[in-house]
């Protein structure tokens, strides 16, 4: 028997949610495998198939007649155009950690993270309402939750008190085309002016809990080798400007290299030139870019925070964020770079659109049971 299921993702407007939007493609991708179990309909902003025409391709697409940029245009929606179009469904997915008003049908509620309630100044007083409101109140009413990790469910769990059973792990899936065209090297460090033999690579914004200062102790520590650098890959974030001044102060300018936001071919070619892909994050509701790196084949460092450990497992260095625990680190990957290589392409192999799909489905079968 196949289920209908109607997806908003009026919430996903592309290019402006982070992660959250890769991670809800590729479970779409995925589900187009499956089509035998589940008929997918998915609902989304306009402009949205411009942007993602291999979900256009692959599964059946309505724009909605806004671009839902606003959240009152996107809540709006969702409780009349949404609410309208979803009526004949056997189940509802709601892919941005709330849901409308108006939601009739067994009901799906991914929540990504917490970060509002960990990181309350990353949102102003108007959002953080709003989440401390809707993000419970979805958690309570879904017929079943999904989330990227065990520690997303057991903080969903202690947060609102639901029903472990109810909450399905849901992990990501590694984009199929993921380091099959990078760009070369030399490109690269002609483009970016790297010009030390050992690079490292740190692919994150930078908001304060992705903890590139750490990474500056390092090089200005242990690691201050001058042919060592680091490569900062990501958006501008909250502390773009406190980091700014510590590499100043530190005298490290021409050590760290800022390349702001990267196409994914550039993403691929710097991790795949780097000796390691260093991650010192204090906060992951997954952590996708230690998944990439091992299915490139760099070893990643990471820190034991959070997510990290569970999705690195034995593939990777998970350290505890202390200068003395990282101070060799490197001299490991090197002694140790061809067995953390190979473990990181085998565990990475269990991340793709396809088992992410199938975690999906659990979850959509286990609300349509309920």
């Amino acid at each position: 028997m196949s289920v209908a299921v109607g997806v908003n993702m009026l919430w996903c407007v592309p290019g402006e949610v982070g992660g959250s939007e890769e991670y809800f493609v590729r479970q779409l991708l995925g589900l187009a495998e499956f089509r035998d179990r589940v008929s997918v309909t998915a609902f989304v902003p306009r402009g949205f198939s411009a942007a993602h025409p291999d979900v256009a391709d692959a599964t059946t697409v309505v724009e909605s007649p806004s671009e839902c940029r606003s959240r009152l245009r996107r809540v709006v929606a969702e409780n009349t155009w949404l609410a309208r179009k979803t009526s004949g469904f056997d189940l509802v997915h709601h892919g941005g950690g709330t849901m409308p008003t108006r939601s009739a049908a067994p009901s799906v509620v991914t929540i990504h993270d917490l970060q509002y309630l960990t990181f309350p100044d990353y949102f102003t007083a108007t959002k953080r309402a709003y989440l401390g409101r809707r993000v419970p109140n979805a958690a309570r009413r879904a017929t079943a939750i999904t989330v990227p990790s065990a520690y997303v469910k057991a903080s969903v769990v202690e947060s609102f008190g639901v029903d472990p059973a109810r909450v399905v792990v849901v992990r990501h899936g590694l984009e199929p085309t993921l380091g099959a065209r990078p760009t070369p090297e030399s490109e690269l460090r002609n483009r970016f002016g790297i010009r030390t033999s050992r690079v490292l690579v740190f692919p994150a914004i930078t908001h304060p809990h992705k903890n590139h200062r750490f990474l500056l102790t390092m090089l200005a520590g242990p690691w201050n080798d001058p042919e060592i650098s680091v490569v900062f890959a990501g958006g501008v974030g909250f502390a773009d400007d406190d980091i700014a001044r510590m590499i100043d102060d530190l005298g490290l300018g021409d050590r760290v290299i800022r390349t702001g936001r990267v196409r994914p071919a550039d993403r691929d070619g710097l991790i795949a030139m780097a000796e390691a892909v260093v991650f010192p994050s204090t906060f992951e509701g997954f952590g996708a870019p230690v998944l990439e790196a091992m299915a490139i084949g760099t070893p990643v460092v990471a820190s034991d925070s959070t997510a990290l450990p569970e999705v690195i497992g034995d593939a990777g260095l998970v350290l505890p964020l202390d200068v003395d625990a990282w101070a060799g680190a490197l001299d490991v990957v090197r002694s140790r770079r061809a067995e953390l290589v190979s473990a990181g392409r085998v565990r990475s192999a269990h991340f793709t659109s396809r088992a992410s799909a199938e975690d999906l489905l659990s979850a959509y079968e286990l609300a349509v049971r309920s």
